[in-house]
């Protein structure tokens, strides 16, 4: 047996699990704890007080998934002041092994340690199993990624895809991207803009201005306390959940058309990476959002501007798409990207 250290690193909140390997790779979780990032300075502190609550030997290899990119072995966090060394952290530790790795890479890795529980079959396509895998996931941002089979494994590739250009496709959506480049100033949006948490308020916020549909109090409330907040690190409210789960519930129109419209735009990006890289292994949507409005996402609309791409629609009906319900996917992956270093 291997002891390994996973980690999922972000701005807010650090997960960290330690985790026995054996030699066929199966993974058994000994021990888990969930930090606010913020408490800490470094990321050393907060695993040396993990190891020593967990009382255990020092884990021989270690890995770390990043919300943020990764160069050179080294990483610093889009919205924490860490930076991370891999040699540094080596030395610190006194873990021999360690790894830095994209959050959305570990995602890759994650969904080849998934079991049938933990995932949502949405089409199911015609799998081959030699075609590339497509990872996509909205949440604080859009992640995108894909798998290549080599010999008998796969190699896992990251892309900043969530930054390509957003591709209105209906009069409501050039009128979104009008009102996204003429508020925020800008030459041109990402998809990004649209398809994330981010995206969900942005969307409503374009309908509201509009008037198509009266605000209800409960949801006016939220989103004013959040633009009340811009600027803060750490917010109050979450306006995007908020605005989620009205939608479920059916208790506020206005919600209701900015999830269609957001599902029906998350729909098409993940259309685009599936054209570009045809993944028939299958395209996994993660992410913290999709697991939360799950509902709508099986109505059919996710699945219709999917495959609404003309000519191309009979190839992307035999793509298989599953909705990764497992949260700690990440997590997962680290775990098992560990194991090969």
């Amino acid at each position: 047996m291997t002891l390994l250290l996973a980690g999922d690193i972000g701005g807010t909140k650090t997960i960290l699990r330690l985790v026995e390997a054996s030699d066929s790779s199966k993974l058994h979780t000994i021990s888990e704890e969930r930090y606010r990032s913020a408490d800490f300075p470094d990321l050393v502190p907060m695993v040396r007080q993990f190891l020593a609550k967990a009382n255990t030997s020092t884990p021989e290899k270690a890995c770390f998934a990043i919300a943020g990119p990764v160069v050179k072995n080294t990483a610093k966090l889009t919205n924490l002041a860490w930076f991370l060394d891999i040699q540094r952290l080596q030395q610190e530790l006194d873990i021999a092994h360690i790894s830095l790795i994209n959050d959305f890479a570990a995602v890759g890795y994650g969904i080849l340690g998934l079991n049938k529980q933990d995932l949502h079959t949405l089409q199911v396509g015609k799998f081959q199993p030699t075609a590339p895998i497509a990872i996509l996931g909205a949440g604080t941002g859009l992640g995108q990624g894909f798998l290549m089979k080599q010999q008998d494994k796969y190699q896992v590739f990251p892309s900043e895809g969530g930054h390509a250009d957003f591709a209105p496709r209906t009069e409501l959506e050039f009128q979104l991207l009008k009102h996204l480049l003429i508020k925020h100033d800008i030459q041109r949006v990402s998809v990004e803009r649209v398809v994330s948490g981010q995206g969900i308020v942005a969307i409503y916020q374009f309908l509201r201005d509009r008037k198509i549909h009266r605000e209800s109090p409960e949801i006016a409330e939220v989103v004013r306390t959040w633009e009340q907040e811009a600027g803060q690190q750490e917010k109050s409210v979450d306006p995007g959940a908020a605005i989620g789960n009205a939608a479920l519930q059916g208790s506020d129109r206005l919600s209701e058309q900015t999830m269609q419209m957001f599902v029906e735009a998350y729909g098409a990006e993940a259309g685009n990476l599936a054209l570009k890289l045809l993944p028939y292994g299958g395209l996994y949507v993660a992410g913290g959002i999709a697991t939360k409005i799950l509902p709508l996402l099986q109505d059919g609309r996710f699945l219709l501007t999917f495959t609404q791409k003309g000519r191309m629609r009979s190839l992307l009906e035999d793509i298989p798409m599953h909705i990764v319900l497992n949260q700690q996917v990440g997590l997962i992956g680290a775990a098992l990207h560990a194991v090969g270093l």
